[in-house]
């Protein structure tokens, strides 16, 4: 029999443990390792940052539901994984041996490229939302910030890959400084590495240029694009604005009481390095059926996933990897371990289609593209108050069915296929 490792309990190692255990013969045994003995909801950080939820609210503790699926835990968290040796080194010093790995540990957050970002945790002086512990730190400065109000700096830096909780955040916070009715004492302003406002690192997605402008000037958001962040100080952000060329246009000097921006992404310590299993910024390299060349063995999924970029762009910008995407890798990834299993080559790919719900407080805007990289079958996107209404449904759906640990349940299922939205290509 064998043995499956997952290395991540997050947004997509939890799906992919609940769906191997699915796909698995009755004899084998799957193990998730966690750097973290609990999941969190990475969506609603932005909630968590204005006091909107609470961190109880999105956090499950996962080592008793994962036991009660059969499936091991170990919050040790992996230190570095050897493939040459089929086995995972944990961060308390055992080694856990595999048949089949599957990495879904979720990115490192390169704060460190630009002196001065991230919260103070990581010696920076900006706000973060990747991470309920940044979000916990962020609504405690947002909670000071209020009693003293001025001007707040939000985006995301070069190299960015994941810019819908950058606007989502920004009209977040603009809702929650209106109901408080101190927004008129908060000028704001959106810096940001997209050529465009509303590009989103996907080439832009129907008018998203022209709705996530128009919200922007309603709400009294000004933008800087082709922005590179060079240095961040105390209350203050340096800013080298590009032109299409990517040649340096104007030098910003931005004074700020607040500021969230979204961090680059990298590949984790435990995979940074390895040849042929890793790019240069390690994230995993992988076929159309998410198994990386090298070690055929070794699957991934999720944000730690090599994609290139939708198109060139002035200043790197990365292509997101949106909740529905890791989905669908990880259904394809069962499947396929599955067939090794059974003695058969992998077949199913999957869709790689992008769909995301982004709140904006009161509204939000949705946005579909089938599949994410261009030419698209579907261009689609949307704004209104039941793009809003269907976050928070689906923050509720989503936690429930980590709790009961389903991998899919059948209504969800058919909604998908109603939208003409499929998991894995035919």
């Amino acid at each position: 029999m064998a043995h499956i490792v997952i290395i991540g309990a997050g947004i997509g190692g939890m799906p992919m443990a609940y769906e191997m255990r699915d796909m698995a013969r009755p004899g084998d045994t799957v193990t998730v390792v966690s750097n973290s003995p609990t999941f969190h909801f990475v969506p609603s950080n932005p909630w968590v940052a204005v006091k909107w939820r609470e961190r109880r609210d999105i956090e499950l503790d996962v080592g008793p539901i994962l036991a009660r699926r059969g499936i091991r835990f170990s919050a040790a968290g992996a230190k570095r994984v050897v493939p040459e040796e089929n086995l995972v080194e944990l961060g308390d010093g055992t080694r856990l041996n595999y048949d089949y790995l599957v990495i879904a540990t979720g990115p490192k957050l390169a704060f460190d490229e630009v002196p001065g970002l991230g919260p103070a945790s990581a010696g920076g002086f900006t706000q973060s939302i990747c991470h309920v512990d940044h979000a916990e730190h962020a609504k405690t400065e947002w909670e000071r910030f209020v009693q003293d109000p001025g001007h707040i700096v939000v985006g995301a830096v070069q190299g960015a890959s994941c810019y819908g909780p950058a606007y989502e955040f920004a009209m977040i916070m603009d809702t929650d400084l209106r109901r408080r009715r101190i927004r008129d004492k908060v000028p704001m302003t959106f810096v940001t590495a997209e050529p465009y406002i509303g590009h989103l690192g996907l080439g832009g997605v129907g008018d998203s240029k022209g709705v996530l402008e128009s919200a922007f000037r309603d709400r009294h958001i000004k933008w800087i694009c082709n922005a590179k962040t060079t240095r961040v100080e105390a209350g203050k952000m340096f800013v080298t604005e590009h032109d299409e060329d990517g040649k340096p246009k104007r030098e910003h000097e931005l004074a700020f009481k607040y500021s969230m921006m979204l961090p680059a992404f990298k590949g984790v310590d435990a995979v940074f390095g390895i040849e042929g299993l890793t790019n240069p910024r390690g994230f995993i390299l992988i076929d159309d059926f998410q198994r990386n060349p090298k070690y055929k063995n070794i699957y991934s999924v999720g944000v730690c996933v090599a994609i290139p970029p939708v198109e060139p762009t002035p200043l790197p910008v990365g292509a997101p990897k949106t909740g529905y995407m890791i989905e669908s890798m990880v259904t394809a990834t069962a499947h396929n371990i599955r067939a090794a299993l059974d003695g058969k080559e992998p077949s199913k790919k999957a869709t790689w289609n992008a769909v995301c719900l982004a709140d904006f407080g009161n509204k939000g805007a949705a946005f579909v593209a089938l599949p994410q990289i261009p030419p698209r079958n579907v261009n689609w996107f949307s704004e209104g108050k039941w793009v809003h209404l269907a976050k928070v449904g689906f923050e509720k759906y989503f936690m429930r069915k980590m709790r009961a640990g389903s991998s899919e349940p059948v209504f969800e299922k058919m909604v998908l296929k109603a939208l003409g939205i499929m998991k894995l290509k035919n």
